[in-house]
C-alpha cells in the first residue's frame, strides 16, 4: 500500500508537468490544426533561460521574490520566442498544405535544440536548488516541498486557463477561432491576434513546465525537449488533442501510468508501456478520452 501511495504522489507530480506542456500542444492544434513539434524544445530552452537568469541576473539569489522573478522572466522570454516562431515559421505557411507546416515545425525544433547546444554546451547542467529540501513522512509516504509546489501551482495555472477560455470574452474568441476561423473573422475576431495569444499562453505554460522539470530532476540537457515534448504530445492525444480539459486529464493519467509502471514493473520499461498505451488508445478511441468526433470541412 505504501508503494501505491508513494507512486500516486510521484505520478501526480510528474503528470502535472506533462499537463502544463501538453496544453501548449493542444491549444495550437485546437486553433491551427498544427502539431507544434518545436514546443518541447522551447520547454527545454526555458530551463536553460531560467538557469541563466538565476546566475547572471539574480546573482544566485534564492529569495521568494527572486524565484518569482525567474519564473516570470523565463515565461516572458518563451512567450516572445513563441510569437517570433509563429510569425516566422508558421504564419507564411497557413495556406500551404499541412505537410509543409509540419516540416517547418520539425525544422524549428532542430534550430532551437541546436541553438541550446551552441549557447549552453552539450553537457548536462545542474539546475539550481531554488526550493529548500523539505520532506514530510505521511505514514511511510515521503512527499517533498517541491512536489507540493509543482502540483498546487500547476492546478492553479490549469484552472486559470480553463476559466479564461470558458468565461472571458477573449476566451470566447479563442473558441470561435478554433471552430471556424473564417466565421470568426466575419464576427470581428482578429484571428492573427488570437493565434499569437495562444502561442504566448502555450509557450508561457511550457516555460513553467520546463522550470518545474529542472527543479524536480535537477539535471537539464540540450536535447531533453524531445523526450518531455513527446510525453506531453502523448498526453494531449490521450486526453483528446485540441481539448484543454483533455490535455489536463491526459497529462495526469500519463504521469500516474508512468509512475506505477516504474514502481511495479521497471523504470526501464516505462517508455515501452507508454507507447503501448498510446497504440491502444488510438485503436479504441482515436479522438482521445475527452475528444469528440466532429465533421471536417472538405
Amino acid at each position: 500500500m505504501d508503494i501505491f501511495l508513494q507512486q500516486l504522489a510521484n505520478g501526480l507530480t510528474i503528470g502535472s508537468m506533462f499537463a502544463l506542456v501538453a496544453l501548449g500542444y493542444t491549444m495550437v492544434y485546437g486553433v491551427m490544426k498544427l502539431i507544434n513539434f518545436a514546443h518541447g524544445d522551447m520547454v527545454a530552452a526555458s530551463a536553460f533561460v531560467g538557469l541563466t537568469i538565476y546566475t547572471q541576473v539574480m546573482g544566485q539569489a534564492t529569495s521568494l521574490a527572486a524565484v518569482i522573478a525567474i519564473f516570470l522572466l523565463s515565461a516572458l522570454s518563451m512567450a516572445v520566442i513563441g510569437v517570433i516562431l509563429e510569425r516566422v515559421a508558421y504564419r507564411p505557411l497557413r495556406s500551404a498544405p499541412r505537410l509543409s507546416a509540419v516540416v517547418s515545425a520539425l525544422g524549428a525544433s532542430l534550430v532551437i535544440q541546436n541553438g541550446i547546444m551552441l549557447i549552453w554546451g552539450p553537457r548536462m547542467r545542474i539546475f539550481p536548488e531554488l526550493v529548500p529540501q523539505v520532506y514530510w513522512d505521511l505514514g511511510g509516504v515521503v512527499i517533498s516541498l517541491i512536489q507540493v509546489i509543482i502540483l498546487v501551482l500547476s492546478l492553479i495555472l490549469m484552472l486559470g486557463l480553463y476559466l479564461f477560455v470558458e468565461k472571458t470574452r477573449m476566451g470566447a474568441a479563442v473558441r470561435a477561432a478554433s471552430i471556424d476561423q473564417d466565421a470568426a473573422r466575419l464576427m470581428g475576431v482578429n484571428v492573427n491576434n488570437i493565434i499569437a495569444l495562444i502561442f504566448i499562453i502555450g509557450s508561457s505554460l511550457g516555460a513553467v513546465g520546463g522550470l518545474f522539470i529542472g527543479l524536480y530532476y535537477r539535471g537539464i540537457t540540450f536535447n531533453m525537449g524531445w523526450q518531455y515534448g513527446l510525453y506531453a504530445f502523448i498526453a494531449a492525444i490521450l486526453g483528446g488533442i485540441g481539448n484543454i480539459p483533455g490535455a489536463m486529464l491526459g497529462g495526469m493519467l500519463l504521469g500516474l501510468f508512468n509512475a506505477f509502471i516504474a514502481g511495479y514493473v521497471s523504470s526501464t520499461w516505462a517508455d515501452a508501456f507508454t507507447f503501448i498505451l498510446l497504440i491502444l488508445i488510438l485503436i479504441v478511441r482515436p479522438t482521445g478520452i475527452l475528444g469528440e468526433r466532429v465533421a471536417e470541412k472538405v
